[in-house]
């Protein structure tokens, strides 16, 4: 029984067992794991350069260097933002309390201001009856808000975690850094693929990686910064507040920060602020959206060669299934998908040719 065949597929079985064993251990660090990853391969070209600069045996001091330039440059900017956002959040709340802003009210000026065709359509869709609309919005806010407050006890442990998150992400992007390298020749090495296909296989990986967080992330926060000027210049309330907003809903490609100004510039027209309104829907249709119509392709689509739908798809697809995380993920997946596909496609041919030469008889 103990035969070479039933070693290798023992040690196959148990090879197999022991990696899924070790992915099951990083799961709870999963996002930590995966953002590390993202910043090593985003900040590696920067890493490169600081080791040029200091010596090419000074790995640490560059490794280190580059870490504080991370934390400078993106860690310490998203913290005053969120800080500021907890304040301005704190504040729209206490006045949602005390009646200074009724977004009941809101609604129901646009009910008022609609005309009676379009009231006629929606009560054949059975959408007129807008009291019952509301009483099953403010049930599910009611239940929406108990379930808040059983999560609310979490609060601490969740910080606490989130904390050794933070610090694992660190703690991997450094040693991603500095030893990045060979880790790669390890993987390439590794990998029961033909060295071509794994080198392309591989580029296809950190490239996607790298113009996904890239186009993503500049996409967003320029949309995000353009709403929210927008927003404070109209008057509206909290403005930084939908403009943190608008910029996450801009992970989605083509419709994301239009579900922000949208609604607020159908308030303006509907309530007798024409000019806001008008002023509203240019700035989101010709800046704001031109802005996810030219960049994202630039920074996103050109450097993945993947098409604007592929992304779109992927993006939103990955975001369902993984959260925040899904906008990384899936178009790394669509990505290696068509890569893979398109070498079993040029690889069989020529396979199919070796085939026949070796079986096609010589001639006589």
């Amino acid at each position: 029984m103990n035969t070479p065949q039933v070693q290798r597929g023992f040690f196959l079985l148990l090879l197999v067992a022991v990696t899924a064993a070790f992915f099951w251990i990083l799961q709870p660090f999963f996002g930590a794991v995966l953002w590390g990853l993202a910043l090593a391969i985003l900040f590696t070209p920067l890493y490169k350069r600081l080791l040029q600069a200091w010596g090419k045996q000074r790995l640490t001091l560059a490794a280190l260097g580059t870490l504080g330039i991370v934390l400078v440059i993106v860690i310490l900017p998203l913290a005053m933002i969120v800080s500021t956002l907890i304040s301005d959040v704190a504040s729209l709340t206490q006045r949602m309390r005390s009646g200074e802003l009724n977004y009941y009210g809101y609604f129901q000026q646009i009910v008022g201001a609609l005309p009676d065709w379009l009231m006629r359509i929606l009560d054949r869709f059975g959408l007129g009856n807008f009291e019952a609309l509301m009483a099953k919005l403010a049930e599910g806010a009611s239940q929406a808000s108990q379930v808040i407050a059983q999560q609310a006890l979490n609060i601490g442990q969740n910080t606490f975690d989130f904390i050794i998150s933070f610090f694992v992400m660190l703690y991997l992007l450094f040693f991603l850094l500095r030893d990045g390298a060979s880790l790669s020749r390890k993987v390439r090495q590794s990998v029961p693929l033909a060295p071509p296909h794994t080198h392309y296989l591989l580029n296809k990986f950190t490239t996607v990686i790298r113009a996904t967080v890239k186009g993503n992330v500049v996409v967003a926060a320029v949309q995000g910064t353009l709403g929210g000027v927008a927003f404070a210049l109209l008057g509206v309330q909290g403005a930084l507040l939908w403009g943190v907003v608008m910029a996450f809903l801009s992970l989605l490609p083509a419709v994301g920060a239009a579900l922000i100004w949208g609604p607020v510039a159908a308030y303006f027209l509907a309530t007798g602020a024409i000019t806001k309104g008008v002023v509203l829907i240019f700035v989101g249709v010709f800046v704001i959206g031109l802005v996810d119509n030219i960049l994202r392709p630039l920074l996103v689509g050109k450097d993945t060669q993947m098409p604007d739908y592929v992304v779109l798809i992927s993006t939103i697809g990955g975001m369902a299934l993984f959260g925040i995380n899904g906008f990384v993920i899936g178009p790394v997946i669509a990505a290696l998908f068509m890569a893979v596909w398109s070498l079993f496609t040029q690889s069989t041919p020529a396979d199919e040719d070796a085939r026949d030469e070796r079986t096609t008889p010589p001639p006589h």
